[in-house]
Order: structure tokens, then C-alpha cells, then sequence
């Protein structure tokens, strides 16, 4: 039922690239943060750093709970817990704010009378990629404007010197008297 329950497929195998993300690791080891380049990041954990499986079947894995914050430009958010099931291993957090310090911590939630061993947290930045691509996309329309501004102008001479002068005496009818 409940413990089985995750938001999306696991990304099994899952390999930071050096090219494509960075990839941000708990002192414990056991939560990674792999933030993307389009803005998104990628939560990956494993239950060995965190110790020994249970001695007893009624002291299972019950779930996980993730917690984080971010520093804003003035003020710090605390996001709301996140509960997910025993089965998962991963987590996408689609739209991260850029150029904003993140802090992720999972803590695994046992049943009774085994204690939640300590969260594991991450802490990392996100690259502001967007800002980039946006400063491309208004160099492309500055650039196309400029060029339909000088036709522009060309357009205007021309029309100017052709069709608005007088053609001083050629091909027009000379004046009665």
C-alpha cells in the first residue's frame, strides 16, 4: 500500500555527468543532490549509510521524510515535509530557483520502538541557467531588429530620392506658355 507509494519512477542507475550536472553529496553519504543544468535536481539516497537493516521485521522502514529550506534574497523559506514511501529511492525537484542555497534533509521513519536515525542533509546551489539562455534569445532579437532598421533606413532614402524628387526635366512635359 502506503510504503510502496513514490511520485514517479526511480531513476535506477542514474550517473552524474560532469558536463550535464554537478553532483552534491551528505556528509554521511547516503543523500546526493544532483543538480541539472536545465534547473532541476535529482535527490538519490541509499539505506546502508545509515546503518544496519532493523533485528526485527516490526521495526521496518516505514517511509522517509524530506525537509528543506532555501535562502532567499532577504529572508529564509522553510518548505513544508514531504513524506515518501519506503520503496522510494529518489526524488525530482522539478524548478529550482536559481542563484538560491538550498538545504535538503531525508530522514528515514521506522515503526516503533526503533528511533528515526539522524537526517542526512545537502546543502548546494543552483546554477542560474535560464538567466543565460534568456541573454542569448535578446541578443537574437537585438540583433534581427537592428538589421530590419537599417532596411529601414535604405527603404526610406531610396523612396526619398527616387520617388519624392523631381526628375528635372526627363520624361516630364515642359510648361505651355
Amino acid at each position: 500500500g502506503g510504503a510502496r507509494l513514490c511520485f514517479r519512477p526511480p531513476a535506477r542507475g542514474f550517473q552524474c555527468s560532469a558536463r550535464g550536472c554537478r553532483a552534491h553529496r551528505s556528509a554521511g553519504g547516503a543523500l546526493v543532490a544532483n543538480v541539472l543544468r536545465n534547473g532541476s535536481v535529482l535527490l538519490q539516497w541509499g539505506l546502508r549509510h545509515w546503518g544496519p537493516p532493523p533485528p526485527r521485521p516490526s521495526a521496518a522502514l516505514r517511509g522517509f521524510a524530506l525537509n528543506c529550506s532555501w535562502d532567499g534574497t532577504y529572508t529564509r523559506f522553510p518548505c513544508e515535509s514531504v513524506e515518501l514511501g519506503a520503496a522510494c529511492r529518489d526524488y525530482l525537484l522539478a524548478e529550482a530557483h536559481g542563484s538560491v542555497r538550498y538545504r535538503l534533509c531525508l530522514q528515514p521513519r521506522y515503526a516503533p520502538p526503533r528511533p528515526a536515525p539522524p537526517a542526512q542533509c545537502v546543502e548546494f546551489r543552483v546554477e542560474p541557467a535560464a538567466m543565460r539562455d534568456i541573454v542569448v534569445a535578446m541578443t537574437a532579437v537585438g540583433g534581427s531588429i537592428c538589421v530590419m532598421l537599417v532596411f529601414i533606413c535604405l527603404l526610406v532614402a531610396y523612396i526619398t530620392e527616387n520617388l519624392m524628387s523631381p526628375r528635372g526635366g526627363r520624361g516630364a512635359a515642359a510648361p505651355r506658355r
